[in-house]
């Protein structure tokens, strides 16, 4: 469908109830990384946020875009109805905390010891610990029309320049990005050496060798969706949501949250992860309350 500008043609537009605007580009064969970037950043100057579908995991378009892997099902199969599963492209983010009993290893480590911070990182939804559901096409079509579902761009550890393309849920974009402070939910797309199409100069090879003998490479190209987990992130301890109001209290509601809590008045204070009253100074005191305390152990 083309867009107003005419700029840009892409395979289906679906827009959604608050005018955000997805374009689909259903890409089954090979197109050049150069070709993925021209026409994003086309249709993101009309407006447009891409979306790339690939059934190939060798996909040159893979991490070059906002993109989405499904099985390579018969048409039949497609026409049929059959629900057609994400395999790669999109992903949920896990936070925990880095002690001997959590089930996920040491990101600084690589697996050697525990550092006691915190790692933040992507996976794919069967690779989460919490259980995922899987993601069909249909249900990503509504969910970025509707901006539950949205692109996230997340670099490489120790690189700035390479990193992951990917759809993620609002929320873990909205906690990622208060995590990292990260502002841009897409790069600028950049040429990448090595992008222009060239030829051998050599004769087509006709000769069919199904039942022969041997091993024989029919494709050199690298698999590009490795479906490892992506763009780890490590911090002492989660930043603290603060509120943006103050907090208002009555000298009677403090007496009787004190009372409450077997505390005087002036040991009361807010938690530092939910903001809700608790014994914050004094002896015995703490930083978080024992709710929050007991979410952050399960991390």
């Amino acid at each position: 469908m083309p867009t107003a500008r005419r700029r840009s043609i892409c395979d289906a537009l679906v827009t959604g109830p608050d005018g955000i605007r997805v374009g689909w580009e259903i890409q089954y064969h090979h197109i050049s990384p150069s070709s993925v970037h021209r026409r994003s950043a086309s249709a993101v100057d009309s407006g447009i946020t891409p979306l790339w579908v690939a059934k190939d995991r060798t996909a040159s378009l893979i991490d070059r875009a906002a993109w989405a892997r499904v099985d390579d099902m018969p048409w039949k199969d497609i026409a049929g109805g059959r629900e057609m599963v994400i395999r790669g492209g999109y992903r949920h983010l896990e936070v925990w905390r880095c002690v001997p009993s959590s089930d996920r290893h040491c990101l600084l480590s690589e697996g050697a010891g525990h550092c006691g911070g915190m790692h933040a990182d992507w996976f794919l939804p069967a690779l989460c610990q919490l259980e995922r559901k899987p993601v069909h096409l249909e249900d990503l079509v509504v969910s970025s029309a509707t901006g539950e579902s949205v692109p996230v761009y997340v670099p490489n550890r120790g690189s700035g320049r390479a990193g992951r393309h990917m759809r993620v849920t609002a929320t873990d974009r909205d906690l990622w990005k208060e995590l990292v402070g990260e502002k841009k939910s897409l790069p600028v797309p950049e040429q990448e050496e090595g992008d222009e199409t060239t030829f051998a100069d050599q004769e087509i090879d006709r000769t069919c060798r199904a039942g022969d003998e041997g091993w024989f490479v029919s494709d050199s190209r690298p698999i590009r969706d490795l479906g490892q987990p992506t763009g780890g992130f490590t911090l002492p301890r989660m930043p603290a949501r603060h509120s943006e109001r103050p907090m208002l209290i009555t000298s009677v509601e403090r007496a009787a949250a004190a009372a409450a809590l077997g505390c005087t008045v002036w040991e009361l204070g807010p938690c530092a992860e939910c903001g809700q009253l608790m014994r914050r100074y004094g002896r015995n005191a703490g930083r978080v309350c024992a709710v929050c305390r007991a979410l952050l152990n399960r991390r």
